[in-house]
């Protein structure tokens, strides 16, 4: 789950289910490295703690509090 310049390590999606837990705890702990997983040698999904997505995505809580729907790039 280390990545450095060069490389992205990708873990399989049998692999990032049985993480979850594991991940849930790090981000609690304050970690904020992602779970990056696909079936395939390339990146197709990735985990993040909640605060890192909320910091990169300005619109991902309307102003009261409720979620937008993001799903639409604009």
């Amino acid at each position: 789950m280390e990545s450095d310049e060069d490389h992205i390590w990708v873990v399989n999606t049998p692999t990032a289910t049985e993480l979850l837990p594991h991940m849930l705890e790090r981000f609690r702990l304050g970690h904020l490295d992602p779970l990056i997983f696909g079936d395939t040698t390339e990146p197709e999904g990735v985990i993040v703690p909640f605060k890192v997505w909320q910091a990169r995505d300005a619109r991902a809580l309307d102003y009261d509090g409720g979620p937008v729907d993001n799903s639409t790039p604009e």
